[in-house]
């Protein structure tokens, strides 16, 4: 993991289509391979709900501190950010589940990401009651 250049992207996407999501995916897959170049990845939730469930305010503190840091040991992590070892300890493991952070064989994390962007559209889905 040491050395490992930090340019992927990751898009965060809300849709409740996963089906289409999935689709979506394949689409890009296919013009990554025949262009031959990085489509960046993407994580999506079926709703804001399941986003805001997963990605607390103290998660993302704990991502924006990771963007750029390298490879951080779990204790100094909690030291940065002023927090209790195991909560932090949890809260980097729901990262890593989630793709966000990446775990090294020695315990410590490390952002992959050099860029992280959230695509959230809000829309009227069905007309207001009368």
């Amino acid at each position: 993991m040491e050395g490992m250049t930090m340019d992927r992207t990751l898009t965060i996407t809300i849709d409740q289509d996963w089906r289409a999501f999935l689709a979506d995916a394949g689409r890009r897959a296919k013009q990554g391979l025949a262009a031959g170049g990085y489509q960046g990845e993407r994580l999506n939730f079926e709703s804001p709900a399941a986003f805001f469930g997963q990605l607390t305010e103290l998660r993302w503190n704990i991502v924006r501190e990771m963007l750029g840091a390298g490879q951080v040991g779990i204790r100094e992590l909690a030291r940065r950010l002023g927090r209790d070892v195991r909560r932090v300890h949890g809260d980097t493991k729901a990262l890593v589940d989630l793709g966000l952070l990446e775990k090294a064989d020695d315990g410590s994390v490390i952002c992959p990401f050099a860029d992280i962007h959230i695509d959230m559209h809000l829309t009227q889905n069905f007309p207001a009651a009368a």
